[in-house]
This record gives structure tokens, C-alpha cells and sequence, in this order.
């Protein structure tokens, strides 16, 4: 089974591809301009998605990331399977880690969406090969959340060992509030989907996060 878990580990910056942003044309477009601008992980998010579309786009991305950046789907495992994609990333309320790394074995990616550090412990200590901790700003992704304690986010970042990307609201506006914490990686959406020039703001993002 092919396994791309070692550019996981350099990975600096998640891209979110949110179907609820931007229609699939636009996101592989975004997708393509990321990739050139050096994104290091890719992660397709679509909520509302029917499993043909969301299959027929995996297959489109894929093309383009070409298993040299990790492309990640949202929820489905099915779909991680079926699509040949790298990886798979669950939230609290999802299939759990286990059942996921049973069902796709070894060697597939599994990232973990995390809010508080008892998760982020479990989530290491089950096998989760990242995690996604937040919400670190508020975020539109998800209204009813509010801003975490940075505090916070330092212990996690200080305490676990595989990779942390925050995530939530972040944008070249505010990320120079996150990097004296100790953050050296992050999960972005909006400010890098809705960019004039999506490969430029991965370049701007990459200069904060590769120090």
C-alpha cells in the first residue's frame, strides 16, 4: 500500500478546501496555484457533497498533488478509500481512530480535529498521525465556537509530539500572534481560498511559518 506519511512531517501549511467557500472549479483552481506556491498538506472539505462529487473532485485533485502533497478528505472514509487518496481526518463526532485506521491499515494519513489538550493526548496515544487543534480565532467554519486561550494552544504544542497544525480564523493578518507560542505549522481556509492570488498568500504564509 502506498504510504505518504514522510512529507507529513515537513509539512508547514494546511490548505482546507471548504465546498461551502468555493464551488469544486474554483477550488481545484485554488488547488493548482497552492501546489505551485508550495502548500504542504491538502485537506478536501465538503459537508454537503453527494459521494459521486466528492469522488469524481478526489480524482481531479489527485491528479494535480500527485501523492507528493498529502491530499486528505473530510469525513469519509469510504470515499479515502475508494478515491486512492492519501489520507483521512475525523472529528470528535466522526468514525473514531481506531475503526478508521482498521478499516485503511498503516498506511494511510488519519488526523484528528482536537478542542482541548484530553483530546489531543488520546489522539496521539491512539496512532493519529496529526492533529487539527482549534478553534484558535473565531472562524466562520464554525459560528458557534469561540477563540481559544492561546495558553492553551501552547501546552498542546509543547506536550505533543506528532505534528499540531492550529486551526480556526487564521490569516496573514494574525498569524504573527501565533509564531512566538512556538507554532511552526497551520491549517488555513478562507484567507488563502479567497486571495486574489492563492499561490502568493501560500508563499506570504510560508515565510512566517518556515523559520
Amino acid at each position: 500500500m502506498r504510504s505518504n506519511k514522510k512529507p507529513l512531517a515537513h509539512a508547514k501549511l494546511y490548505l482546507i478546501l471548504d465546498a461551502q467557500v468555493l464551488n469544486y472549479k474554483a477550488l481545484l483552481q485554488v488547488l493548482k496555484d497552492s501546489v505551485r506556491g508550495g502548500i504542504g498538506i491538502v485537506q478536501l472539505r465538503d459537508k454537503n457533497g453527494s459521494a459521486k462529487e466528492i469522488l469524481d473532485f478526489c480524482h481531479q485533485a489527485l491528479k494535480v498533488t500527485k501523492h507528493q502533497v498529502p491530499f486528505i478528505v473530510n469525513d469519509r472514509a469510504d470515499l479515502t478509500i475508494l478515491s486512492g487518496a492519501d489520507g483521512l481526518h475525523v472529528g470528535q463526532e466522526d468514525i473514531d481512530l481506531l475503526s478508521a485506521r482498521k478499516m485503511m491499515g498503516q498506511g494511510k494519513i488519519i488526523g484528528v480535529s482536537c478542542q482541548n489538550l484530553a483530546q489531543a493526548r488520546k489522539a496521539q496515544a491512539q496512532g493519529a498521525d496529526y492533529i487539527g487543534f482549534g478553534s484558535v480565532f473565531q472562524t466562520q467554519t464554525k459560528p458557534g465556537r469561540q477563540a481559544m486561550n492561546l495558553d492553551l494552544l501552547q501546552k498542546v504544542i509543547k506536550e505533543i509530539k506528532i505534528p499540531v497544525f492550529p486551526i480556526g480564523g487564521i490569516s496573514r493578518k494574525n498569524i504573527g500572534q501565533l509564531i512566538p507560542l512556538g507554532v511552526s505549522r497551520a491549517a488555513v481556509c478562507r484567507d488563502i481560498l479567497l486571495a486574489k492570488n492563492s499561490c502568493k498568500a501560500v508563499k506570504e504564509f510560508r515565510d512566517y511559518l518556515c523559520f
